[in-house]
């Protein structure tokens, strides 16, 4: 019970001081006050209410509406608490530096800036999470590439996420956008899912419709350990992917040649040891002249190759960030957020994600 009421504590204190700062300090008339103090709270109850439908294997309509009410607010709670803390150091020096002196004025003013900045911005990171996939072009050259794979076509697809809030409606779309592309190879680059296979069994499905000439391939992610990794695995492979557990493909094309290489997840080993993320494996007895693929979910992969070859890795895990501030602390765990950098010598791509983690934003 003791730890119930702690845990409660941090959030319930922060709601409250939201609350305080956009509703009761501008002093806003009536009713005003109370619709803000009452929409909190609600946003508040459905947030707590989430956390314990999320627990049920299979949901009924009520509680996936929950579900969609708590992952919304808790993305947009996180944008109001960091303007709301902006807003009250922004207020702090104009009062100490006397450049305002209507304390009520300045209360209204902050408010009226939180509210009107961050409500337009969670609507459109709202309506971006569910729009079509954006397509990112991106060449990159790759020394000894033959003649015959010249304008290798790669689409890759990361953190797809098929769970509470996405659907195989929404990823039967994706698929379909990929295949416009008519890729060469497609590479699925992890966090495939939020869910048991028997929860989403049926939601994954669409995979099986991808197509590309020389193979679609797939590399588990931290998310699939969370959730059965083996049986990912079996269920991906039953769809007709490639899966790659440490292990490579040399594929060929009018003689010009390609090693395709997966990793496990960088973290696989905490959870499945069996399992741990191995480059040293995935690359054992490819040939050492031909240029190398590496599709490892997290870029801090590139920090464990130790020396061997690889001419491009592809990663995910990062989502870009996803949501401000966020994406300032995702450095402290990776070497790079996303697009195209090098890091220890080796080119790493990394996707900001196909589909969203969590809140729909």
């Amino acid at each position: 019970m003791l730890s119930l009421v702690l845990g409660l504590a941090l959030p319930t204190a922060l709601h409250v001081y939201i609350g305080l700062r956009l509703f009761s300090s501008p002093g806003w008339p009536a009713p005003w006050a109370a619709v803000g103090w009452g929409l909190l709270g609600l946003c508040y109850l459905v947030l707590l209410a989430g956390f314990r439908v999320s627990r049920r294997e299979q949901p009924t309509g009520l509680s996936r509406a929950i579900q969609w009410g708590a992952y919304v607010w808790l993305g947009a709670f996180g944008i109001f608490l960091t303007a709301v803390l902006a807003s009250d150091v922004v207020a702090g020096v104009l009062s100490l530096s006397g450049a305002v002196t209507d304390m009520h004025a300045l209360a209204q003013g902050r408010a009226a800036a939180v509210l009107g900045t961050v409500v337009p911005a969670v609507a459109f990171a709202f309506v971006t999470a569910r729009g079509r996939a954006k397509v990112e072009r991106t060449t990159v050259p790759l020394k000894d590439l033959g003649p015959g794979l010249d304008g290798l076509r790669v689409v890759q697809l990361s953190d797809v996420h098929v769970g509470p809030t996405l659907d195989g409606v929404w990823l039967q779309r994706v698929v379909d956008q990929v295949n416009a592309l008519q890729p060469d190879i497609i590479a699925v680059t992890g966090d495939l899912v939020d869910g048991t296979v028997e929860q989403l069994r049926d939601q994954v499905a669409p995979l099986a419709g991808l197509k590309a000439t020389l193979g679609v391939y797939y590399v588990t992610g931290n998310h699939e350990f969370y959730h059965g990794a083996r049986d990912w695995i079996s269920e991906v492979a039953r769809l007709g992917l490639t899966v790659l557990n440490n292990e490579h493909r040399v594929l060929e094309r009018d003689g010009a040649r390609l090693v395709v290489a997966g990793v496990t997840d960088h973290d696989a080993g905490h959870i499945d040891a069996p399992l741990a993320s191995r480059p040293d494996l995935a690359l054992a007895g490819a040939p050492p002249d031909v240029p190398r693929l590496l599709l490892a979910h997290q870029p801090r992969t590139a920090l464990s190759l130790g020396g061997l070859r690889v001419d491009l890795q592809l990663s995910g895990h990062t989502h870009g960030g996803q949501i401000f501030p966020f994406m300032f602390f995702v450095k402290l765990q990776q070497p790079v957020v996303q697009g195209l950098a090098t890091v220890a010598g080796t080119r790493v791509y990394t996707h900001r994600g196909t589909g969203y983690w969590g809140p729909p934003l």
